[in-house]
Parts: structure tokens; sequence; C-alpha cells
């Protein structure tokens, strides 16, 4: 086996002599040299970031960049405040103003937050260090986005039944049902709570009662289709129900007789029947009610008792002649 020469000088014969030193030897001191190093780096290291307290530049750097990125998220999360208070505030005058208006529903809640619950669909994030606040913001930011686009979508919504106003001030039933000739009827029950006048007992009048002379005309109060034309025996006897349109639903009840049919096209101030006592009536009266997005509201709030008999008679008089003219056959002279 070879041998590494090494050369040491003998003090008494002040003369370098040859050492032989075997690989095996060399090898051990290469191995405590590299070993005494690293633990002379493992205690410096400890005693700096244990005892002394001190980052690594490379920590010390993450730790910069790390604080960055939070700062940067929090100004989002802000940015977001921000834009969600103006969002809820958008959703608000979409439901309750302009929606409202044009007698659209509101937007369901499960509409709103649709496509946000079941499968986890941010789980990448949970194993990141301090991934709550980037997970958070991330969630956050998606539902932003989504409800913005709905209420996008909403807004448009509006926007095309705003091109139809013009439709909606003759659609709203606007004119009393009746002749407003206050000397051929009586309001015998306004609307809201009375007592039943066949069983006595208190209940909500959801309508408004004209009392009148059985056979007088009713008229429709604004434009619409004709729901449905039904009877009952018990309850409004001979009924019309009108939709208007726009959230808008009118219900005349106990009539002697009917002159239009399901499906047909009404024009304010068309007839559509005659006043009577069908169904659970003390008397012959006409029972009208509007109903507004299915709830029941006063009709006194839309129609004027104190409007002019000649007027009413008058755009009674021009349907009349209208519906007649649409009903004429025309022909066509072929001159030579």
């Amino acid at each position: 086996m070879s041998r590494l020469k090494q050369y040491h000088l003998n003090p008494e014969t002040l003369m370098y002599e040859v050492v032989k030193v075997s690989h095996k030897s060399r090898f051990l001191h290469t191995v405590l040299v590299l070993l005494g190093g690293f633990a002379c780096f493992a205690l410096y290291f400890w005693l700096y970031t244990s005892v002394l307290g001190l980052e690594t530049p490379k920590t010390a750097i993450l730790r910069r960049q790390n604080a960055a990125w939070s700062s940067k998220i929090e100004l989002l999360n802000r940015e977001m405040d921000r834009n969600e208070s103006a969002l809820k505030d958008l959703e608000v005058r979409g439901d309750d103003i302009y929606r409202s208006i044009f007698g659209m529903n509101k937007i369901p809640e499960e509409v709103l937050n649709a496509g946000f619950g079941g499968v986890n669909r941010y789980a990448y994030l949970d194993g990141l260090s301090g991934s709550t606040l980037l997970k958070d913001a991330t969630v956050r930011l998606d539902v932003l986005t989504k409800k913005a686009y709905v209420q996008s979508k909403a807004y448009d919504e509006v926007a095309n039944m705003s091109k139809q106003a013009g439709e909606l001030a003759s659609c709203i039933p606007a004119i009393p049902p009746v002749v407003p000739d206050k000397t051929k009827y009586r309001v015998s029950s306004p609307f809201g709570g009375r007592a039943d006048p066949v069983y006595g007992y208190y209940a909500y009048h959801e309508g408004f009662d004209f009392a009148m002379k059985k056979g007088s005309p009713v008229y429709a109060t604004g434009d619409g289709v004709v729901e449905s034309v039904s009877f009952q025996f018990f309850g409004y006897g001979n009924m019309v129900v009108i939709d208007h349109g726009f959230g808008y639903k009118t219900r005349y009840a106990h009539l002697n007789s009917i002159s239009v049919v399901e499906g047909m096209k009404i024009k304010r101030g068309e007839c559509i029947g005659e006043v009577g006592n069908t169904g659970k009536t003390t008397g012959s009266h006409l029972h009208y009610e509007v109903r507004y997005r299915g709830n029941p509201v006063n009709p006194a709030n839309f129609f004027d008792l104190d409007m002019s008999v000649a007027e009413y008679e008058t755009m009674v008089k021009n349907k009349e002649e209208d519906s007649v003219a649409q009903l004429r056959p025309s022909f066509r002279l072929n001159s030579r």
C-alpha cells in the first residue's frame, strides 16, 4: 500500500526527516477536520439565531417579502370593503327602487350566492404558510366578482324594462272600474278590516265594494290580458282577473255577466262585464281588487273618484270606437 510522505524537522539534528503517513490516517484526519468545522458552524448558527435572536440573511429577505405581500393583501381587502359596500348599495337601489317601480321581483339570495358552497375549490391554498389571509382574500374576490356579474345582469333587465316605460303608464290600474257618478253608486265597504256582512265575524277586506244597480257596466282599469274568467258559488261569484304586467293584477267579482274571455287583450276603459250579485253577497255590487306582486293594496291609492263623469265617458266612448274600428273589415277600392 502506497504511503504519503511528510517532512518534519528534527530539533536535535536540525535536519528534515521523512515521515510516512498512510491513506487511512490522512482520511481520518480530513474527516475530523470537517466534523470540527461543521460543529463550529453549528455552534455559531445556534448562538446567532437562538442565543442572540438574530435572523439569517435569507430569513430576513423572506420576512420582508412576506410583510410586503401581507400589506398588499390588506390593501386589497380594504378596496374590496369599499367595493362590497358600493355593490350592496346598488343591490338595495336595484331591488327596492328600480325593480319595484316596474313590478319586478327582487333577486333571490340563493341566486346572488350561487356557486360558493359545497366543494372546497380553495384546497390548494390550505398547505401554504400563512394561507388564511390569502385564502380569505381569494374567496372574497371571487364572491364579489360573481355578485357584480349578477347585479350587472339585473340592471340589464331593468334597462330592458325601462324601454317599456311608456306601456307602464297605460297598464297601471289608474281609473275607477265604474262610472264615477256618485248618484249611481255608493262605497259599501272600503279596503281594510271590517265585520263580514254575511257571517258577522271580523275579516280583512282586500278590495273595494261599489254598491250600485244590477247591470251597470264594469270597465277595465288598465291595459292588460285577461288571466282568468271563473265562477265561485260561495265566494266571488262570476269573476274576472286581469294581469296588467309590471306586477299588477285586478279582480272584478260578483258580476252579473262577463263579456271577455281568458287570454283576451284588454285596453283601459273597455267594458268587461256588468255589476251583479253572484256568489256570497247581500246585494248587487262590484267587488274590485288591486294586487301588486301578489299582495292586496288599497285601490283608492290608484283611482280618483272625483274624476269628471264626462271625461270618463269620453274615454270609454273612444275605447269602444277603437274596438269597433279594429273589428270592422277594411276594403281596398281598386281604381282603373
